[in-house]
């Protein structure tokens, strides 16, 4: 991370939460969701004891200020997204616009690396972005769905030890999820899941298609010890996880409008 990309993702932080900060006083009562904010990156994010919060907010905002300059890259990130992830009132409205902010900043400095969904992750692809954070839009009955593609994700996005293949099983298993929920069955296969669509006509996709995704879970079923523990190590890497997450958020997609236009509702 150089210094450009450094200041950049500061200053996304400075007009989005310090700058409603009095630097000349106390906390005040209007800095009251300031000071909660400051107490929940001491107790949450820091762990420091919450007494040692200084009294002045100027002085906090130094303490996390040469936090910011002084920590590794993927610590960073860490930071930015705590921030983006909180729900005191009123950072929880703006922190879709802080993560937009961000993403600017991290395109503009040729970064590789994006917020999605509240993470951020090593994905820069417009097309690839969209994918994921439309079929993690909560709706309904899709909650099992959306669980599994969070979880994919956050195993994907974790710097200090990404899990890839238990990432490539959270996003099958969303998959699986959904084509249950439409098969309406509970606990079936996604093979199985597949084929009773196909039975009762629920929604018609292309053969080849189909056979695309029974393929895929039969890898996801025998490659490398993903849903069957095979082998005790795994070759898996991130072209893999990041492949299986975009292809299965896609793909569920996919099934949202076929099932929309069946007349199925989610």
């Amino acid at each position: 991370m150089d210094d450009a990309l450094r200041n950049g993702l500061w200053n996304a932080v400075t007009l989005h939460y310090w700058s409603l900060g009095n630097k000349e006083a106390k906390w005040l009562p209007g800095d009251k969701s300031l000071y909660a904010l400051s107490q929940l990156l001491w107790h949450d994010y820091f762990k420091w004891p919450i007494d040692t919060l200084p009294t002045y907010w100027y002085d906090a905002h130094d303490h996390v200020r040469g936090y910011f300059f002084d920590c590794n890259w993927n610590e960073v990130y860490d930071f930015l997204e705590f921030l983006a992830r909180n729900k005191i009132a009123p950072y929880e409205r703006i922190s879709f616009a802080f993560m937009n902010f961000c993403n600017t900043i991290l395109e503009r400095e040729m970064s590789a690396y994006r917020f999605v969904n509240g993470r951020i992750v090593e994905i820069s692809s417009e097309e690839e972005i969209a994918e994921i954070e439309e079929a993690q839009q909560p709706a309904g009955r899709l909650k099992p769905v959306t669980r599994h593609l969070n979880n994919a994700l956050a195993l994907l996005a974790d710097r200090d030890a990404p899990d890839y293949s238990n990432s490539i099983k959270e996003a099958i298993s969303a998959v699986e999820a959904m084509c249950n929920l439409i098969a309406g069955s509970s606990s079936a296969t996604l093979g199985n899941a597949l084929r009773e669509l196909d039975r009762k006509k629920t929604v018609t996709m292309h053969p080849a298609l189909k056979d695309a995704f029974n393929k895929l879970y039969g890898y996801t079923s025998s490659a490398d010890g993903i849903r069957h523990a095979l082998l005790e190590e795994s070759d898996l890497d991130f072209e893999d996880a990041k492949f299986m997450l975009v292809s299965c958020s896609a793909f569920i997609n996919y099934l949202k409008i076929k099932a929309t236009k069946a007349g199925i509702n989610l």
